[in-house]
């Protein structure tokens, strides 16, 4: 019989976690235990989880690691690592706790905040599987989340819903491809923990923000079963997703761990390297240096801890074949010196990375409790970002708020924030609403927030969300301030699609979703959060898909270069109520609500040569009285009348059109747009 030290195959440290080789299974573990005269071992668990084996494993640099013939896929295991518990030295070694591998392919259920790793084997047909390769300018986001997706969705077969399985089914992927999107931004599908506090109070983490496993698929999301099946589960959802056309952008945490404060039990990284995982505080090394506001910060600036991120990354995109990644709080990985580094590790190795280099990377560009924690516009290229001004701007125009000039420079694709890096719009992904904030249909409708069910006195969440009520809080009868809140709607996600830059939708806005004005909903796993599946069609769905065609279908509404003002004619034109061109008075007087945006069809950047379009009118009306504008263009130009949103699917009247020189009476609160083709 073979020794646990005379394996072939993938034996020894080199590649850290379980590999499973055919024939047995090679576990590596990284640890700093033996530096402080402490020792790894693994515990291979029997089914029942009453008792366990323990495993002598050898070491070198510190990777602990054993060959073991008779372990195979199904196989329930963890670790123990021993040595001292020293809070002065940021040492919490202990030996009587089981650990979760950091690099565990698979995770089950074990009680709230248990959690048992499982031997995976990762062989899948993926058959003709390819990814959509879709280029950047061409993207249309849509951030959702596993569950609440399918949870409720009629169409899904009740064992389906809230899973990968559920979101892969033709009900969900028919509804995504009808809209028009590109792409999946799913919200955190690595293997995550709830709070206890949160379990204290009967609520769970139900956004996945809490990661304690990065290369896990998050077990409860599986309707196979949490044995290792949510692996293959997940690479079917994707192929299925890439089989439509559509794109997966995963949401990861690499800037924080579900283990918390120190004084907290070691699930893992703590009880294995506590003193390199995190980044502790050189005045008291029994505490960490937080900025991500979770009581916890993974140092990324040690190679350990590069190389675990890296190696997740590269793991999703080889083994799961997802297309890309958005960083949660991204602004801590780049704190290798303590500040946010341009030049970090973190950036370079992604950069030159033959694997993640070809990848969408998407940062949330900002953390917290520093300051320099707000990064927007300054990561390096290859990185698109969340465009926070935009969302603020868009907002802040159609309540009313004299922005116009800024409303251009968002409209226009950002160059302010990104032209310096020799970045384009794509760089800039736009939104108006995401998970961390109100809903669409909320955003007009509460003033306040309303977070009541979160267990903190309203006290959590964003302050002032730049809403508008129209005069009602919450839910009303009556059927004008219904009407503003609707159109208001419409306008919103309107200047979103005809914006240069990619477009983010935040999922169930366009069913009209709600979550009661909650702006902090990440511990809502029920009725607040999930998505709400009418029984008729919604118009407004009709208004989204309408206005994604609109975009999707226009070269002149997806530049890949900056809208300067210059050329003959000049790529965007810019007017006031009268339709006349903007002055430097205009763009400066608190009083303006109006503005119009003329994108000329021709001499369009692209991969080869320029490409050709139709002449684009936007007419963007926030004011609460009609602007009467002179129709600007090339001479003898008619344009057809294709987005109004005063009506409720965005549908204009039949044959609407408008010739250069007519009067266009723009009703308040509004947003027309109109397309001329050009002459040959």
């Amino acid at each position: 019989m073979m020794s646990m030290t005379e394996a072939p195959g993938a034996a020894g440290p080199y590649r850290l976690g379980a590999t499973w080789d055919g024939r047995g299974t090679n576990f590596a573990v990284y640890s700093s235990a033996g530096a402080y005269g402490g020792e790894v071992v693994l515990c291979l668990l029997d089914e029942d989880g009453g008792g366990e084996r323990r495993v002598p494993m050898a070491v070198d640099c510190d990777i602990w690691h054993v060959y073991v013939p008779q372990a195979r896929p199904g196989q329930r295991y963890a670790y123990r690592a021993s040595g001292p518990r020293d809070p002065a030295r940021g040492l919490f070694f202990d030996g009587g706790r089981l650990l979760l591998d950091p690099y565990a392919k698979a995770m089950y259920p074990l009680g709230p905040r248990q959690l048992g790793c499982l031997v995976v084997d990762t062989s899948f047909d993926w058959g003709t599987d390819r990814a959509p390769e879709r280029p950047w300018a061409d993207t249309v986001l849509y951030e959702t989340h596993v569950k609440g997706i399918s949870v409720t969705h009629p169409g899904v077969p009740p064992a389906l819903r809230g899973t990968y399985a559920g979101l892969a089914h033709p009900a969900v992927v028919g509804h995504l491809t009808h809209l028009g999107v590109t792409a999946v931004e799913l919200m955190p599908v690595h293997q995550f923990l709830s709070e206890q506090r949160l379990l204290d109070m009967k609520l769970t983490n139900y956004w996945g923000y809490s990661t304690v496993g990065f290369f896990a698929p998050h077990s409860a999301y599986s309707a196979a079963g949490d044995r290792g099946q949510q692996v293959a589960e997940f690479k079917s959802t994707v192929a299925a997703l890439h089989a439509a056309g559509i794109e997966v952008i995963l949401d990861v945490v690499y800037n924080h761990t579900a283990e918390g404060a120190p004084d907290a039990p070691p699930l893992s990284f703590r009880g294995l390297a506590n003193e390199v995982y995190y980044r502790l505080d050189p005045a008291d090394r029994s505490r960490y240096i937080d900025t991500t506001g979770t009581q916890n910060t993974l140092d990324a600036g040690r190679p350990e801890v590069l190389r675990l991120i890296l190696d997740s990354l590269r793991y999703w995109v080889t083994e799961m074949r997802v297309d890309g990644f958005r960083f949660d709080l991204a602004a801590t990985l780049a704190r290798q010196h303590g500040y946010v580094d341009r030049l970090s590790a973190f950036f370079g190795l992604l950069y030159q990375d033959p694997v993640l280099g070809r990848t969408k990377l998407i940062a949330e560009p900002w953390d917290v409790g520093a300051p320099d924690s707000y990064q927007v516009g300054r990561f390096p290229p290859g990185w698109a970002e969340w465009n926070d001004r935009y969302r603020d701007t868009v907002r802040d125009f159609w309540r009313g708020r004299p922005v116009v000039g800024g409303l251009a420079e968002r409209l226009a694709g950002s160059a302010d924030l990104y032209s310096a890096d020799r970045r384009g719009p794509d760089a800039s992904v736009n939104f108006v609403t995401c998970h961390d904030g109100k809903a669409l249909a909320d955003l007009v409708t509460y003033e306040r927030k309303h977070n009541e069910a979160n267990g903190e006195d309203n006290r959590d969440g964003t302050g002032d969300d730049r809403a508008a009520n129209y005069g009602v809080e919450g839910p009303t009868d009556d059927p004008a301030v219904s009407a503003v809140r609707a159109r208001q709607r419409r306008n919103m996600l309107a200047t979103l699609l005809l914006s240069q830059g990619v477009t983010m939708l935040l999922g169930g806005d366009e069913l009209g979703r709600t979550q009661r004005g909650n702006n902090n909903a990440y511990c809502q796993d029920n009725e607040v959060s999930w998505y709400h599946w009418p029984e008729r069609p919604d118009p407004f769905t009709a208004f989204v898909r309408r206005v994604v065609a609109l975009q999707r279908a226009h070269p002149a509404l997806k530049r890949r270069a900056f809208l300067t003002g210059s050329g003959a004619p000049p790529d965007v034109a810019w007017y006031d109520r009268d339709g006349r061109a903007m002055t430097v008075s205009r763009w400066q007087d608190p009083a303006t609500r109006f503005l119009g945006m003329l994108l000329a069809g021709d001499g369009i950047p692209a991969r080869g040569a320029p490409v050709q379009d139709d002449d684009i009118l936007v007419l963007l009306n926030a004011d609460t009285s009609a602007a009467d504008f002179a129709v600007p263009g090339r001479p003898g130009a008619r344009y057809g009348l294709v987005l109004d949103t005063g009506a409720e699917d965005g549908a204009p009247a039949p044959g609407a059109e408008l010739a250069v020189g007519d009067r266009c009476a723009v009703p308040p609160r509004t947003v027309l747009v109109a397309t001329a083709p050009l002459r040959s």
